[in-house]
């Protein structure tokens, strides 16, 4: 029975010709449990000796609903102060969008604050990736893309992408952007397969985004299933997973690295060896077969 093909060893985030890690690791809870620059530092040594280049964290990492906004990226910004040569071995991305107490905000002034802020915690003179966490929707697309355009022309940010917009939006503030969207980054993993079928990987594929997966585990689901539905996914997973000595949480990422899009999952997990044991992905092997199989389970019926 003929093989998917492996991920490669990088991928080129959408045409911007800036190669990344096929996994990327997420730093939503970076800022949690008391965790010193000394702790973070240990954590993206563990992401970068493994091979994942690609860091993504957001200026809303932190915030706990009354404080802690801007806190993961203060924290990580202190471990490339301290340690200045780990800013070129990473490609670093972050969002923002989001302005506590309220829900979104992407009028041009806040845009301009938001983007310079992150530059400040994070203690770098740009960052790789920049993006739009949530979509505003008060907020004109040619105004967002005015603003957008201008911190690429400035050196500020490398290319731009998106979280959470549907494909509609997306269409919007692309067809108002100079310097057009390189990612995209929805909600994405066996258990959520909304993506696979309502259009917005095709339109990935279509215009050249590459799409990052945050919560690829199923908001930790796939590692402790609830219901039969969670649970079949996890045979599913666990069949090929089995075959080729990795965990369950390896097969979940090498299922969503093997389509077709490009998915760059991003690992959650805020301990070294789950950090480390992601690299495992790019070895696992899937067959059609299995990986219906999988696609099946998470729609709980048949395709027709």
């Amino acid at each position: 029975m003929s093989e998917l093909p492996l991920p490669p060893v990088t991928r080129t985030l959408g045409h911007s010709g800036i190669a990344v890690s096929p996994i990327a690791w997420g730093m939503w809870r970076l800022a949690e449990n008391g965790r010193t620059a000394g702790d973070a530092a240990r954590l993206v040594h563990a992401a970068i000796d493994a091979g994942i280049s690609f860091l993504d964290t957001a200026d809303i990492y932190g915030f706990d609903g009354s404080g802690g906004f801007g806190d993961a990226e203060a924290l990580l910004g202190e471990v490339l102060a301290a340690e200045p040569a780990l800013r070129a071995r990473m490609v670093l991305a972050t969002k923002g969008g989001i302005l506590p107490p309220l829900p979104y905000d992407q009028s041009a002034d806040y845009l301009r604050k938001a983007i310079n802020a992150s530059l400040t915690r994070l203690k770098v003179d740009h960052v790789d990736l920049w993006q739009i966490h949530r979509p505003d929707i008060l907020a004109h697309p040619q105004e967002v893309a005015r603003v957008l355009d201008d911190a690429i022309t400035s050196g500020k940010v490398r290319c731009l992408g998106v979280s959470n917009f549907t494909a509609a939006q997306i269409a919007a503030l692309n067809h108002f952007l100079g310097h057009k969207l390189v990612s995209t980054q929805p909600e994405i993993s066996p258990l959520r397969i909304t993506c696979f079928e309502n259009g917005e990987l095709d339109q990935a594929m279509m215009l050249g985004l590459t799409p990052m997966a945050w919560s690829p585990l199923g908001g930790g689901l796939l590692t402790a299933p609830e219901s039969a539905r969670d649970k079949a996914v996890a045979a599913a997973l666990d069949a090929v997973a089995s075959a080729q000595g990795v965990s369950r949480t390896v097969a979940a990422y090498s299922w969503l690295m093997a389509h077709p899009a490009g998915i760059i999952p991003i690992i959650g997990s805020q301990n070294p060896e789950r950090i480390a044991e992601g690299a495992a992905a790019l070895t696992v092997r899937w067959t059609r077969q299995d990986w219906y199989a999988v696609l099946v389970a998470a729609r709980g019926e048949r395709l027709p």
